[in-house]
């Protein structure tokens, strides 16, 4: 693979060899077990950045009427938006990059771990013998993960997994975002099909610690509460801003006072005519 002859990408294959070697020969774990302790001591080194995801996820939520405003506002023209968009991170201290920075991480562990057993023979010839199966229902986690039975039942526990760590990262997401999310592993599950096993296997255990993390998070995190829209119909009426339409002040006529007693006008009493008896 043209790939292969970047200088860096042979790097990130020599030190994954080394950390899977150490797995397997320190502590004495099978090569499949080795892949998962690698997937989590790598999320454990990712527990800082996941934090801040989190809070950054949570404050485009917090934020996320002002910035719809801002994009109402400004949706003509597109630079002065993103200009409003990026002033009004600064200002709120908002950096969504960081909802991106674990997954992006990740991506040097993942290449490194394709090549790794795609030159598994080459990289531990003396693990030709050993055991390379995973719960005896994969045979062996360097071969293509349709080759064998087992790895289907690996596909549609990848795809239950993805599905549910999307439940927890797009969270604050919209409902169209998030049905595109839950569909995404679906079409990806045709890609990954041609993976080895192992690497399969690297992402369903990556799943489930997303999936195991947001439940603690939950329960360990205030939720953020939903924005409120005031809904208004044709019978509500309008909020009075104390200005009217010609910048003249719409003020309720002071009180008029009660008169005095010297003011006040004399009631004159009329005498009844007395009527003779005859």
């Amino acid at each position: 693979m043209i790939l292969y002859t970047i200088p860096i990408l042979s790097q990130l294959e020599t030190v994954m060899k080394h950390v899977l070697l150490w797995f397997h020969t320190t502590l004495h774990l099978p090569w499949a077990w080795a892949i998962v302790g690698t997937t989590v001591v790598v999320r454990m080194l990712l527990v800082p950045l996941t934090i801040k995801q989190i809070h950054s996820m949570q404050s485009l939520q917090k934020h996320a009427p002002q910035m719809k405003e801002i994009q109402k506002k400004y949706k003509g023209d597109k630079q002065k938006q993103n200009e409003e968009l990026m002033k009004f991170y600064r200002e709120n201290q908002i950096n969504p990059a960081a909802s991106c920075l674990p997954m992006l991480l990740q991506l040097p562990v993942f290449i490194a771990l394709y090549y790794t057993l795609k030159h598994f023979n080459s990289n531990f010839p003396t693990a030709a013998h050993e055991n390379l199966s995973f719960l005896h229902f994969i045979p062996n986690i360097t071969v293509s993960t349709t080759a064998v039975w087992g790895g289907y039942v690996l596909l549609v526990v990848y795809v239950g997994s993805q599905m549910a760590s999307t439940l927890f990262m797009a969270a604050t997401a919209d409902k169209t975002q998030r049905v595109i999310f839950m569909l995404m592993p679906l079409f990806f599950v045709f890609v990954i099909a041609r993976f080895p096993a192992g690497l399969v296997l690297y992402w369903v255990t990556t799943n489930l610690w997303t999936v195991g993390q947001g439940l603690i998070t939950r329960r360990l995190v205030a939720k953020t509460p939903a924005p409120t829209v005031e809904r208004r119909s044709s019978r509500t009426p309008p909020k009075d801003d104390g200005s009217s339409g010609n910048g003249a002040s719409l003020e309720a006529p002071p009180p008029t006072p009660a008169p005095s007693a010297s003011q006040r006008p004399r009631q004159v009493r009329r005498k009844k005519k007395r009527t003779s008896r005859r």
